[in-house]
């Protein structure tokens, strides 16, 4: 990898960020944190406007427990390039550590209005509404959940749960059925 990267050090400063933002990612896979911050650094300082080499510098950050960072981060990657969709939900993820619900929710239906049939971020929404203490929406969304994911036990178990707790026995039941037919 190493290797690779000095190839690329003399070549303009948008082929080095993209190289190091590469490296930078597999570092990170590899939880080898400080080589991706090195990398993730390397990149931003070569192209500042890569919104690509700004979402591996929020996830090092994020790494780290520095979360107003990060989101500072994502949000530089979101003004250079909207339709960064990994900047995006990394953003809303980040508004969720922060305990900011409402700005974690915004980020998760701005994403669910480009990736319509995303499990990750039909979850995610459904989780939020679930610590917003909504379980009406939060079964909305589980339902269109399991419309994308039909057999994924857990959303099935978590759907018995909250019509258990709204009283809906019926319901309750029947998706507490439906998740043992997976075992």
């Amino acid at each position: 990898a190493l290797e690779t990267l000095k190839m690329f050090e003399k070549k303009d400063s948008r082929v080095k960020s993209a190289a190091a933002t590469n490296l930078s990612f597999l570092y990170y896979l590899e939880n080898e944190l400080a080589q991706a911050a090195n990398y993730a650094d390397l990149a931003v300082n070569s192209d500042r406007y890569n919104p690509a080499a700004l979402t591996n510098k929020g996830n090092t950050v994020f790494a780290s427990g520095d979360y107003e960072k990060t989101a500072e981060f994502y949000k530089e990657a979101l003004r250079n390039d909207s339709s960064c969709t990994e900047a995006l939900y990394n953003l809303g993820l980040t508004y969720k550590k922060l305990n900011r619900i409402d700005e974690a929710l915004d980020c998760f239906l701005k994403l669910h209005a480009i990736l319509r049939n995303s499990a990750q971020v039909l979850y995610q929404i459904a989780n939020i509404y679930e610590i917003m203490e909504d379980p009406n929406q939060a079964i909305e969304w589980l339902l269109q959940l399991i419309s994308v994911v039909p057999t994924d036990p857990h959303v099935l178990s978590k759907l018995g749960k909250l019509y258990d707790n709204e009283g809906d026995k019926s319901q309750a039941f029947h998706y507490y059925y439906e998740v043992l037919a997976f075992y």
